[in-house]
């Protein structure tokens, strides 16, 4: 269920401007610090707007904590405009472009730690 809710909506939509990553982490690299229990930021807030089922504020205060950790503030970002427009996911994952290869590859890891810390069971 949470991988579903991620994969389909770990790309988010929201706000351009809200929160950022932490400038100084890596996307994709594991970061030994367990997620903050609250956070907030372009990719919760496009959670908690979503039309998913699955979602509710401490699932998407995880994915934001976890994305902090992991993405920047731009990847952040981009990825929260998958949650009003799933397409544009699809359309990165089948980029050639280099700089799309980058982010989503990014993503993903970003992806299968969300799913791995924020699983509720």
């Amino acid at each position: 269920m949470v991988r579903n809710f991620l994969m389909m909506g770990v790309v988010a939509a929201v706000l351009a401007g809200c929160g950022g990553g932490n400038s100084n982490s890596t996307p994709g690299r594991a970061v030994s610090t367990a997620p903050t229990p609250v956070a907030s930021g372009p990719i919760s807030n496009a959670c908690l707007a979503s039309d998913r089922t699955a979602r509710s504020r401490k699932l998407c205060d995880c994915i934001q904590a976890v994305a902090n950790q992991t993405l920047t503030g731009s990847e952040q970002r981009r990825a929260a405009s998958f949650y009003s427009n799933p397409q544009q996911a699809q359309n990165i994952r089948q980029s050639d472009r280099a700089a799309d290869e980058q982010f989503w590859k990014a993503y993903r890891a970003y992806g299968e730690r969300s799913e791995r810390v924020c699983r509720t069971g």
